[in-house]
C-alpha cells in the first residue's frame, strides 16, 4: 500500500481531491476528521499540512505527495517532481509600497528589511542577485509590514496581484512561479516508482482532457482540406465514411473548449451539419 500525502485543508486540498476522483481514485474518508483515507487499489491517502508534505515525502513517511512548488522550494528538502498538476497557480514576488520609489532591485539601497513567510527562498533569491538584505520572518499578512515600519519590502505570494494593489503595494520582480506538484523521494530504480508511474499516467490523462472537447460532425467530402484547417485535432481529424452518405463524411477530432463556438461556426460555413460536442474524461497521448 503506497501512501500519498494530500493537503488537509484549503483550495489545494479541494482541487487535489477533485483530480483524484476524476482519475477514478475517489478519496473515501471514514469521517470529517479522518487522518487517512482509501484511494482504492494500492494507494492510501494521509492528510497533513501542505507545508509539511515535502518533509513527509523526503523522510519516507509518504511515498508521494501533493503540495505547492513554493513550499517544496522553501523546505529545501530533496524530492523529485513527478507531475505539474496545473492548479494552485501563483507567483512569489518582491513587492514594495507604491510611494517608495522602488520599481526594480537596482533601487534597493543599504540593507533593506524583507518581510516574508518564505525566508529560505527569499534568502537564496537575494544571494543569487547579490543584494544584501535582512530577512524578517512573518507568519502571514506580509503586505502590511512596510506600512507598519517592520520592513522595507516584502516577498509574498500573489495570483492576480489584486491583494497587493489593495494594500498599496506594487510588484517589483518575480522570484518564482508556483503550482501544485506531485512529488516523491524514490529514485528511478526504486520498485515503488512503477505504481507511481501508473498514478502519474492516470492524473495526467485527466489534466490533458480538461479544456478539450470531442467534436463530431458531418461535412462535405469536397471540403475536407478546409475542415483539416478548422479542426486539426491531435494528429488530424478522423474521417469516416457514412453509410448512404453520398458526398458527406463524418469527422471526429479533439478540439480546444475555449474556441469551440468559433470551430462550430467555421464548420457550418463549409457545409457542416449534425455537429455534436461532448466532454472528455481522460485523454492518453
Amino acid at each position: 500500500m503506497l501512501r500519498i500525502a494530500l493537503p488537509n485543508k484549503g483550495r489545494l486540498a479541494e482541487d487535489a481531491r477533485e483530480l483524484f476522483t476524476d482519475a477514478g481514485l475517489e478519496v473515501r474518508v471514514r469521517g470529517d476528521r479522518a487522518l487517512t483515507a482509501s484511494l482504492g487499489g494500492e494507494f492510501e491517502a494521509i492528510f497533513v499540512r501542505a507545508a509539511d508534505i515535502p518533509e513527509f515525502v523526503a523522510d519516507g513517511a509518504a511515498d508521494a505527495g501533493i503540495t505547492g512548488a513554493d513550499l517544496v522550494a522553501e523546505s529545501g528538502r530533496e524530492v523529485h517532481e513527478l507531475l505539474d498538476l496545473e492548479f494552485g497557480r501563483c507567483r512569489l514576488v518582491v513587492a514594495a509600497r507604491e510611494d517608495s520609489g522602488i520599481v526594480s532591485l537596482d533601487d534597493l539601497t543599504g540593507r533593506p528589511r524583507v518581510a516574508t513567510v518564505f525566508p529560505g527562498v527569499t534568502r537564496r533569491f537575494f544571494e543569487r542577485e547579490r543584494v544584501p538584505v535582512e530577512i524578517v520572518p512573518v507568519s502571514g499578512a506580509a503586505e502590511i509590514a512596510p506600512h507598519l515600519g517592520i520592513a522595507d519590502i516584502v516577498v509574498d505570494l500573489t495570483s492576480t496581484g489584486s491583494t497587493l494593489k489593495v494594500n498599496g503595494m506594487r510588484e517589483v520582480v518575480t522570484v518564482m512561479q508556483s503550482s501544485a506538484r506531485l512529488v516523491t523521494s524514490h529514485g528511478a530504480d526504486d520498485p515503488r516508482r512503477a505504481p507511481l508511474a501508473e498514478l502519474v499516467d492516470a492524473l495526467a490523462s485527466v489534466l490533458r482532457a480538461r479544456g478539450r472537447r470531442y467534436l463530431m460532425a458531418n461535412v462535405p467530402r469536397a471540403q475536407l482540406e478546409a475542415v483539416k484547417q478548422i479542426i486539426p485535432g491531435l494528429n488530424g481529424p478522423t474521417v469516416i465514411d457514412i453509410m448512404n452518405g453520398g458526398s458527406m463524411v463524418a469527422v471526429h477530432a479533439v478540439v480546444p473548449a475555449a474556441t469551440i463556438y468559433r470551430t462550430i461556426a467555421q464548420l457550418k460555413q463549409v457545409g457542416g451539419e449534425g455537429i455534436l460536442v461532448t466532454r472528455i474524461e481522460r485523454l492518453m497521448p
